[in-house]
């Protein structure tokens, strides 16, 4: 029964706390077991709270024998991403500044799954500071990709994809600056939404107004992402660019008739380099497309000034976030980090202000594009994922990278758009590692991009596929 539960999904776990079928306890003494018998090899939790987490399904237990409303999630264990504060919980942000810091504070996205009634085990890895698409740090070393441990699971949500991967837990929270919730989820073989900016309110955070970050859900299936964004998005008067709009509605069905809806399709988002195991399992996603309803056809917005958008507002978040820490402990931060800060600290204000001009263009380039297409479909990585020894990829198909994010261009020129987007199950590598699909949204359609993803998984079955470990 134990392993049967771990592999459950947070849908079928409420239903089945809620009716008394099985216990919170229960469920989560199993995920405990599974961590305990998994995590050893794949360093996916790094931090646990067991104890706390059966005194939590305790009480979800005795509220439901008492008739109480115990909560959308109740009982569902989650993880945490070592980069949101938890109240009485070491918060290490992966770096070894912070080894031993203890929050007196909930991240809001953690607040709000508690108070959905979900069940906290513990901390996933993430790099240091979340910088990067690979899972390692000084602190608690690297994560291992559960379809092979000599590869990585990617990042920055690293340890929550191979800890969904594994059934250590059915959800998890992560967040997404230039492709940290999607990567992962392409990796992995699990599902990872960056809503749109606003969607789940980013609560504590130094740049309130800062709209290229974004936190969000993964899990194994879209149904339970778009479950467990139905519990973490909402307004939040912290938050100063929230959406007025509950989250509650994204609990409902997501099935939907997809005839004739357009989708442009992009094998290479204009030309970047791709290696060919990719390309080659992608080409079966746009049938599927195609065999749902979908008018698919070749088409791309003209993403011009994207890349130095992203650039340009990453280095001046990094400077203004951690700017401060780098000129006091320069020898306990990763040169990458470091490089990224000193990238931002060499803007001018001329340079931020070219950038969010570009921005500005960009979006009504997309704005017109949407007039005509529902949603655009391509890669979520260029890469298998590779060798977790390796900081990042140098090159890809033979062209030199320039620096430790740029083959990671097929996410975040994504995320200078704004538009929410979907890494869903496409297939395996003939040597059987994941690839995912990446799903992109108009303006604001968050739900509708849930319900092309979840017709995209049902048509594929990919997501049901489990690793070998």
């Amino acid at each position: 029964m134990n392993h049967d539960i771990v592999w459950r999904d947070a849908i079928d776990l409420t239903r089945l706390i809620q009716a008394r079928e099985v216990s919170a306890v229960e469920v989560a003494r199993a995920h405990i077991a599974q961590i305990e018998r998994v995590n050893p090899v794949i360093n996916a939790f790094v931090t646990m709270t067991f104890d706390a987490a059966l005194i939590d399904a305790a009480d979800i237990d005795a509220r439901i024998g008492r008739g109480e409303p115990p909560g959308p999630l109740a009982g569902v264990p989650v993880g945490h991403k070592d980069l949101a504060v938890t109240r009485g919980v070491r918060t290490t942000f992966g770096s070894p500044i912070f080894r031993d810091f203890v929050p007196n504070e909930d991240a809001l996205i953690v607040e709000r799954l508690k108070a959905a009634g979900a069940v906290t085990l513990g901390k996933t890895n993430t790099p240091e500071f979340g910088a990067g698409s690979q899972t390692f740090n000084t602190v608690f070393g690297a994560t291992r990709n559960p379809w092979d441990p000599m590869k990585t699971p990617g990042g920055s949500s690293g340890g929550a994809a191979a800890a969904l991967a594994t059934g250590m837990v059915p959800i998890a929270d992560g967040s997404d600056l230039g492709g940290s919730l999607r990567n992962p989820a392409s990796f992995c073989n699990v599902v990872g939404l960056r809503p749109s900016p606003g969607r789940v309110p980013n609560w504590p955070s130094p740049n309130a107004w800062f709209s290229l970050g974004v936190v969000g859900p993964m899990a194994r299936t879209v149904g339970d992402v778009a479950l467990m964004l139905s519990a973490i998005a909402g307004p939040d008067p912290r938050s100063p660019v929230a959406y007025d709009e509950a989250g509650a509605g994204f609990a409902r069905p997501l099935g939907r008739d997809f005839a004739g809806v357009r989708v442009a399709w992009t094998a290479d988002f204009g030309g970047l380099p791709m290696e060919p195991e990719v390309r080659e399992v992608l080409a079966a996603s746009r049938a599927t497309l195609a065999a749902l309803g979908c008018i698919v056809e070749d088409a791309l917005p003209d993403l011009a000034g994207a890349d130095e958008i992203f650039q340009v507002l990453r280095a001046w978040s990094f400077e203004s976030t951690h700017g401060t820490l780098l000129a006091k402990h320069r020898g306990q931060m990763k040169h990458t980090v470091i490089w990224n800060i000193e990238e931002g600290q060499r803007l001018t204000g001329a340079d931020v202000g070219r950038a969010e001009c570009l921005r500005t263009g960009l979006f009504h380039r997309l704005r017109a594009f949407f007039e005509r297409y529902d949603f655009i479909a391509g890669p979520v990585a260029q890469v298998l994922p590779f060798d977790v020894s390796i900081e990042y990829p140098s090159a890809i198909d033979g062209v030199p990278m320039g620096n430790y994010i740029e083959w990671m261009k097929s996410c975040y020129l994504v995320s200078a758009t704004g538009l929410p987007a979907l890494s869903v199950p496409a297939g395996f590598s003939r040597g059987g590692l994941p690839v995912g699909l990446q799903l992109i949204g108009g303006h604001r359609d968050d739900f509708g991009l849930l319900q092309l993803g979840h017709a995209f998984e049902q048509a594929t079955g990919a997501s049901r596929r489990r690793p070998p470990i």
